[in-house]
């Protein structure tokens, strides 16, 4: 399965129903990796979420070879959300021990940007999913969502 395609996908539809960039992250957070709003999110994002699609489709400088690279990206992009850029990457770093030179680590700074420039305005989102697959999936699963 192209799991980031998916992942566009999820974005587009979680676009069309957020109040705002924030409330767009906590969403895809919450499609994207199980991520719940309120308290029981901070809960859900301490147990690095949980695998709601499987599969693969990420760029290769972010795919560490395994099934959970949405559970990935939308985690940690509803985590800056939540505690903001700087301490979300602190956490990758130095508690989930994600090496910045890894994939994960690569892909949980991309996240973080994302996230940023979403809550910053550069990036709205409804053109997070064509983002997304521009910036995150592999050449052979792009597509256009619209």
């Amino acid at each position: 399965m192209d799991a980031c395609a998916e992942l566009a996908r999820l974005a587009a539809d979680v676009a069309e129903q957020a109040q705002s960039p924030r409330d767009f992250l906590v969403r895809l957070g919450r499609a994207g990796a199980g991520i719940r709003r309120g308290p029981l999110g901070i809960l859900d994002l301490a147990r690095g979420g949980r695998n709601t699609v499987r599969g693969t489709g990420f760029r290769s400088e972010y795919d560490d070879g395994t099934l959970g690279q949405v559970r990935h990206f939308a985690g940690t992009a509803a985590g800056a959300a939540r505690f903001g850029p700087a301490l979300t990457l602190w956490l990758s770093v130095h508690v989930t021990r994600d090496d910045p030179e890894s994939p994960d680590g690569r892909l949980s700074a991309l996240a973080v940007s994302f996230a940023r420039d979403v809550r910053a305005g550069v990036i709205s989102p409804g053109s997070a999913p064509d983002w997304i697959t521009t910036n995150v999936c592999a050449v052979t699963g792009r597509t256009t969502i619209h």
